[in-house]
């Protein structure tokens, strides 16, 4: 949600954007608009850069700093961009600090050219990896793990005879969620970690093609979808058009482990996530909580944006009317944004609020993505209850979190966690809610779509071991 799983410090690292015109003309803008498409991933920093593939002096020109997209580009910086293959990046910190160094795109000159990187995911080897590079001489300018990658590309390059094999040979050292968009100086790369973790597509507009983090971006650019990125592919787009595919990565499908999390909350609800459409999952888990947790009500309400088709779903399922609770503040980020605790309370409080002509006298079912911490969802049952409901009843379109996240996401450790050793009586108690239902765990393959998922966050089951060092964000104690 934008709201509840928002109190709560998710954030998601990053999206990605690339884009080749083949015919010659400059991609700045359009990758703008992608990135436009995608901030709800990240709002921490933006960047893009460029090269024009007809200049055989392989210039990069790259603008990147912290802020959203809007703030960060303007029409002189942009129509500084010029070039014809670029990538760009909006992010939000997993692992490494926010500050304007950790900005992406990463930009590398080597011996072989250059190399432009744009990165979605968190890595769990990076440590590792990093004192690798650093025992052999490497000077890093950044704490990112995807600088990690980089300089692996790099040096596989100088041994490989072009840069996809190089980006197979360095992809088979990492373990982790990655989606990654790179250039090299005439090809346009994606890669798709084995586990498929995060999503990743391939579009077409005319004579250019993309390669970006959601399918709604593609539509903001009027873009068609051509086909998802598959777990554990590499693809290259060539000068000539043509698409190049390394499977070499890959994993049996019973090994993939899509972040179901993206269907709950990360993905905007017009994308299509392997296949699967957002909107679509989010009321299946509204209908399956109706049927799983049902209650007495006058009104099905979502806290937006996540929590708004699974309300929808609710509603269908149940026969009790939908309808709209709360007035949103455009105008203010995601709550997961803020770095302190007191922060996310006040941004509640300004980008939130209940109308009372539509709760006012009436039993409310509150529908929500998640809980986390609990902080925010207390906020709004107290919201719900001052606008004069009589009654709140919450129900969570996802099972309790249990368990911290490795692989992109921001979901604190068990101590912060509101689930971990209590009931969900007792934490229904915190939020003040006259009742609480989450969904129930072994539904999460139907609001899927049948499609393997990662579920770790719920139940510890992870995909591949845990880390030996955490290298993920800062949290709040």
């Amino acid at each position: 949600m934008d709201f509840g799983a928002a109190e709560n410090i998710f954030g998601e690292a990053c999206g990605v954007f690339g884009m080749y015109d083949l015919d010659g003309g400059d991609v700045a803008t359009t990758i703008y608009y992608g990135l436009y498409a995608l901030q709800h991933r990240g709002q921490e920093s933006a960047g893009i850069a460029v090269t024009d593939t007809f200049d055989r002096k392989d210039k990069v020109t790259c603008h990147k700093d912290l802020g959203r997209v809007n703030e960060v580009f303007n029409k002189e910086n942009i129509s500084a961009l010029k070039g014809n293959l670029g990538v760009g990046h909006v992010r939000y910190s997993t692992a490494g600090a926010s500050v304007r160094e950790n900005s992406q795109p990463l930009v590398l000159a080597y011996i072989k050219g250059t190399l432009m990187l744009a990165h979605n995911g968190n890595l769990v080897n990076a440590p590792q990896l990093r004192r690798e590079l650093a025992m052999d001489g490497a000077i890093f300018q950044t704490t990112i793990d995807t600088e990690t990658i980089a300089y692996h590309i790099a040096r596989e390059r100088v041994h490989t005879d072009s840069v996809q094999e190089a980006t197979v040979k360095a992809l088979k050292k990492v373990l982790g969620a990655y989606s990654l968009v790179m250039a090299s100086p005439r090809k346009l790369i994606g890669a798709r970690d084995p586990w498929g973790f995060r999503p990743l597509v391939i579009g077409k507009l005319e004579n250019s093609y993309i390669i970006t983090s959601e399918t709604c971006a593609l539509e903001t650019i009027n873009a068609h979808f051509v086909r998802d990125v598959l777990p554990g592919e590499v693809v290259t787009i060539l000068p000539d058009g043509s698409i190049e595919s390394n499977l070499e990565l890959s994993l049996p499908p019973e090994k993939i482990s899509r972040c179901v999390f993206e269907y709950i909350y990360f993905c905007r609800p017009d994308t299509t996530f392997d296949g699967m459409s957002v909107t679509k999952s989010r009321i299946i888990a509204g209908k399956i909580l109706a049927r799983t947790h049902p209650v007495d009500a006058d009104l099905v309400v979502g806290v937006p944006e996540s929590g708004n088709m699974a309300a929808v779903g609710y509603s269908m399922e149940s026969g009790i009317p939908y309808g709209i609770a709360f007035t949103k503040n455009t105008y203010v980020g995601r709550t997961f944004i803020k770095p302190g605790q007191s922060g996310r309370v006040q941004s509640v409080k300004v980008k939130l609020n209940a109308l009372r002509d539509v709760v006012d006298g009436k039993k409310i079912v509150m529908i929500d993505d998640s809980i986390v911490r609990g902080t925010t969802s207390d906020r709004i049952v107290t919201m719900l209850r001052e606008a004069g409901a009589s009654e709140v009843h919450m129900r969570v379109s996802s099972p309790p979190f249990c368990h911290p996240c490795y692989f992109g996401i921001d979901i604190p450790n068990e101590n912060q966690l509101i689930a971990n050793g209590r009931t969900v009586d007792e934490i229904c108690k915190i939020i003040g809610a006259d009742s609480l239902g989450y969904l129930p765990v072994e539904s999460l393959r139907e609001m899927s779509g049948g499609l393997a998922i990662c579920d770790a966050c719920f139940t510890g089951n992870y995909p591949l071991e845990r880390p030996v060092e955490d290298i993920r964000g800062e949290y709040d104690k």
